[in-house]
């Protein structure tokens, strides 16, 4: 059996660098399942995909970088990430926005990505608001348009980088996660203003659309109803497959305008890490119990269904090429093993007013 490079060079896994980063393997779904969960191969898995992300790409991009400071705090324990990834998402408003340079135009969308990163990552870290943290939040605002949205990446890629929509919720997100009370800032209630005005003028079109909302509104106030939010969460629940998990394309199946980029059929009926864990997150936000036999059944999944290079295979719910969406969904699945409690550090503070 031949094992991926990452894997191999991760038998007993090191500080991972910019420095010693390995190349990666392409990533397939043929890769063998683990016999047991390691939190050590997930944060080795993980670091290899953002460093070498960063290193070759050079930006932020939601499925690799930005989930990654998401979630890495949680496998701190089993290994110590570099810090290098963090530095390079503060380097965007220290480098490039501080004092007038290259600073973006209005609707850039940029600034969301790296508030998202960075509000996560202090609120899984020090619990404190840094100070890069907060002036990347307040370029946020000065970026949004003025019906409350950006002119966000539409390559595609779902559901990342399709539409507008996706970038609002996840703006609503980083400012409600974001800790010391960011949200209540007179920034903040300005932007957040201008979020509830554009979800009212662009309704969800899709469940996916739907769990972001709700998701968001756990943490930032009058987003949604307090019934609306249950029964996103049962319409969620009751998308659970036979094996215990969720699929993206189902969460996507009600947008009739979506189709996937290579015209092939979208599969509902196949678990993935990403909808798996976005469900399990969902549940535990809205206060469904880890002992639930719902998440227990998510949690199984995604314990046997770990790669033997640390990652989840995530199929792309839009076209079959590199599968980068396998860095999302394992970033995902940290997440939900953290919701459920198997890695440390959850809840987060809640921080909406």
């Amino acid at each position: 059996m031949l094992l991926t490079m990452a894997f191999a060079a991760a038998a007993d896994p090191e500080h991972v660098t910019l420095a010693n980063v390995p190349d990666e393997d392409p990533i397939s779904a043929d890769e063998p399942a683990r016999e047991s969960f390691s939190a050590k191969q997930a944060a080795y898995y993980l670091d290899t995909a953002s460093l070498n992300w960063q290193k070759k790409r050079k930006c932020a991009t939601c499925h690799t970088n930005m989930a990654y400071l998401m979630v890495r705090p949680a496998l701190d324990s089993a290994l110590k990430d570099s810090g290098e990834v963090r530095n390079f998402f503060e380097s965007y408003y220290l480098d490039r926005w501080k004092a007038g340079k290259a600073v973006p135009a209005t609707g850039a969308y940029q600034p969301v990505i790296i508030s998202a990163a960075l509000a996560f990552n202090d609120a899984q870290t020090t619990g404190k608001l840094s100070l890069v943290t907060r002036n990347t939040l307040n370029t946020m605002w000065s970026t949004q348009r003025d019906d409350g949205g950006w002119d966000w990446a539409k390559c595609g890629w779902a559901p990342m980088e399709i539409d507008d929509h996706y970038g609002v919720t996840l703006a609503a997100l980083a400012v409600g996660v974001a800790p010391e009370n960011y949200a209540n800032t007179d920034a903040a209630q300005a932007g957040i203003q201008k979020i509830r005005d554009y979800l009212k003028n662009n309704p969800p079109r899709s469940l996916h659309h739907r769990i972001m909302i709700t998701w968001a509104a756990v943490r930032t106030d009058n987003l949604m109803s307090s019934q609306t939010q249950t029964h996103v969460l049962e319409q969620v629940l009751n998308k659970q497959l036979p094996d215990g998990g969720w699929s993206t394309p189902d969460l996507l199946s009600d947008w009739k305008e979506f189709v996937r980029k290579d015209s092939k059929p979208h599969d509902i009926n196949h678990s993935d890490a990403y909808a798996t864990g976005l469900a399990i997150v969902l549940a535990r936000e809205q206060g469904v119990p880890a002992t639930d036999n719902r998440i227990q059944r998510g949690i199984s999944w995604l314990k046997v269904n770990q790669r033997e290079s640390g990652k989840w295979f995530t199929r792309s719910p839009s076209k079959d090429s590199r599968h980068y969406f396998t860095n999302f969904g394992s970033a995902f699945a940290i997440l939900a093993l953290q919701a459920y409690g198997e890695l440390p550090g959850w809840p987060f503070a809640k921080t909406s007013p």
